[in-house]
């Protein structure tokens, strides 16, 4: 007996050590072992495994758990030293290798269900999953890497994901379509994601996916579901229902000078795509979503009778697809690319070349951090030449003078940009030096930051800017001398945050937001998350049932109160009586009257413990003395003062 027990109590104790290996192994973080951010460098990376290491090596530690901590920093360091393995964990929260759990558990599911005969031959299902996980493996999304990742990143591009799970037959029966629709969207720079619901159900719900399958769409943070068809030209529109629809402005002959001249006011070099299809392509509005907030984009069919002119202006083929990007200058282009059969990597980078304009105006202190990064080192050195100068309709002489300097000195260390002395007042009057020969006029400044905090140094030129060819010589020269002597920035300052001039209004950032919020609700009402809005809309029939009833009660009560305290045919006979006296009536004294109403009762020993002893809550009774000579007359006009108060005349 006692061996038994023994016998039982070891296995006991096996089975408890396999399970602390196990959540060891699921809470395992080399990014805690080794103490480093998630965005950490490999060189940080490397400097914090090296001093871990010479810490617990077991030769110098003679800790009893040195070992083990030793082998932890170890594999946490083989993680992250590899950019393969440590994406893979960043994704899906492990390395990818030697997972000896998950693969025991997929051996024993798998060994289960072949000695139940269902293999793939089954109905023509395969069943099993091996073949089917194998294609949505690179696309499996986690719920700590959807909130951290594909949710910030949905500002940028759309995403498309799959709801799935094992035993569906549904799901199989779309497989094929999916996969086309995955090798198209994800080269058109479509995010794709696949969420099996049996093993994150959490991001299952989160998402509001209660059934398999299921498609939703992902855009500005937003879940959008998929209730058409699964067909390839299907899930393609859903994709591009989902992007904003003034991304791409239709340009023809009569709008393109105007379409073009915005860059002033929008602070935004202009694209324009040539092409001969008559709708947008969908990569093109992609990449005008990627880019909304530095570049705005138009689209110009060459096939329309309209656009002859425009076309014919800027030498287009109209065989081949061109792309134009205009800055400053709205009758030349300032970079052209031109392929069939453009590829999203070609855009980008041609895109991403040209997202500012030449001497961009600073609106907001973001757009600063951007055009004039902070110093990091000595070779990463950035210079901004900044204009100060007064807001003007059209171009002003020193403005163009400026301009025309800065595309004649396009350098990597160099960015030239202007700000409106009279919108940004701290920001100008930080750079401009005191004294009457600047008020009023455009000034030129050097800066370079030292930090984020505000702090610069800065060189202004001695005189104001009149854009003259000896500022031109002065500024030049020294722009050279900064290349070989640094030290010319001899001024120090901390320059104040800009403020945002293209931000709305609170108004109108209410009202979108409320515009958002109510077709969010009502996508969900419609069309998905019921069970999510269950409790909401039980809420809210609650409150109307109980609003609606109460309404009811009062109104039969009323109607009640009404029937009892004037029978029908008194007040009618009284009036048609005409008589100047009040009839008297004869009712039961207990009856409860209504609210506001005036009775005249006779006050005797009868009916005196009713109306004075036993008063109820909310009545008033008002006693008049009178004598057999006065009676007549003083309760005539006593009847008359209540009939001004009631409107309705009741005595005993």
């Amino acid at each position: 007996m006692e061996v038994k027990k023994l016998s039982i109590s070891w296995q006991f104790l096996i089975v408890l050590v396999l399970i602390l290996q196990i959540l060891s192994a699921l809470d395992f973080d080399p990014y805690r072992v080794l103490g480093v951010s998630r965005t950490a460098s490999q060189a940080d990376i490397k400097k914090a495994y090296k001093k871990l290491a010479r810490e617990w090596h077991p030769d110098k530690n003679k800790d009893p758990g040195a070992e083990d901590k030793f082998i932890q920093i170890s594999k946490a360091y083989e993680i992250l030293s590899s950019e393969e393995k440590r994406s893979h964990y960043d994704r899906y929260g492990h390395a990818g290798e030697s997972q000896g759990y998950q693969k025991q558990r997929e051996y024993r599911f798998r060994h289960f269900h072949e000695n139940f005969y269902f293999d793939e031959s089954f109905f023509n299902f395969p069943f099993n999953s091996e073949r089917r996980e194998s294609i949505d493996e690179k696309y499996l999304l986690y719920f700590s890497y959807y909130v951290n990742e594909v949710v910030p990143d949905s500002f940028r591009k759309p995403y498309l994901i799959k709801i799935t799970s094992d035993w569906c037959f549904s799901c199989i029966h779309i497989e094929p379509v999916w996969k086309e629709v995955v090798q198209e969207l994800e080269g058109l720079g479509v995010g794709i994601g696949v969420v099996h619901a049996g093993y994150e159900r959490r991001l299952a719900h989160h998402l509001g996916a209660h059934s398999t399958p299921s498609i939703l769409g992902i855009i500005n943070g937003k879940v959008s579901f998929f209730h058409n068809a699964v067909v390839q030209e299907n899930l393609r529109q859903f994709v591009e229902s989902l992007l904003p629809g003034n991304l791409v402005e239709k340009v023809t002959n009569k709008n393109y000078v105007q379409f073009l001249s915005g860059w002033q006011q929008e602070n935004k070099p202009h694209v324009l795509l040539f092409d001969q299809t008559p709708a947008v392509p969908l990569l093109y509005k992609l990449t005008a979503f990627a880019y909304k907030d530095y570049l705005s984009f138009g689209y110009v069919y060459m096939g329309l009778r309209g656009a002859e002119e425009i076309t014919r202006q800027y030498n287009i083929n109209s065989n081949t697809p061109t792309i134009l990007v205009f800055k400053e200058h709205i009758n030349k282009p300032a970079d052209v690319i031109q392929a069939r059969g453009m590829k999203k990597q070609a855009i980008d980078n041609f895109i991403a070349q040209n997202k500012y304009l030449l001497a961009a105006r600073l609106t907001n202190q973001k757009l600063f951090h951007e055009l004039c990064p902070v110093k990091r080192s000595h070779r990463q050195r950035k210079y901004c030449v900044v204009l100060l100068t007064a807001e003007a309709t059209k171009l002003s002489k020193p403005f163009e003078a400026f301009l025309s300097f800065a595309l004649a000195n396009t350098q990597d260390t160099v960015r030239f940009v202007h700000v409106y002395s009279n919108r940004q007042h701290e920001f100008a009057s930080t750079l401009i030096p005191d004294g009457e020969a600047f008020q009023g006029k455009s000034v030129v400044s050097i800066l370079e930051r030292r930090n984020t905090g505000g702090r610069v140094v800065y060189k202004t030129l001695e005189d104001p800017w009149t854009g003259s060819e000896s500022d031109k010589f002065i500024l030049l020269s020294y722009l050279d001398q900064l290349r070989k002597d640094p030290a010319l920035l001899s001024s120090e300052a901390v320059l104040p945050d800009l403020t945002d001039e293209l931000a709305p209004v609170f108004l109108l950032r209410w009202l979108y937001s409320a515009a958002d919020y109510i077709s969010y609700c009502w996508s969900n009402m419609f069309y998905n998350n019921w069970r999510e809005m269950m409790p909401l809309l039980s809420l809210i029939f609650s409150g109307l049932f109980v609003l609606f009833g109460t309404v009811m009660v009062q109104a039969f009560s009323e109607a009640s109160d009404e029937r009892e305290s004037s029978p029908p045919g008194k007040e009618d006979a009284h009036e048609k009586a005409g008589k100047a006296e009040p009839s008297f009536t004869k009712e039961n004294s207990s009856k409860i009257p209504k609210k506001g109403f005036v009775e005249v009762t006779e006050l005797t020993d009868v009916t005196y413990t009713s109306n004075l002893v036993r008063l109820r809550p909310g009545h008033m009774n008002v006693v008049l003395i009178l004598s057999n000579s006065t009676k007549n007359s003083l309760l005539q006009r006593f009847a008359f003062e209540v009939y001004t108060f009631t409107g309705k005349i009741v005595q005993r």
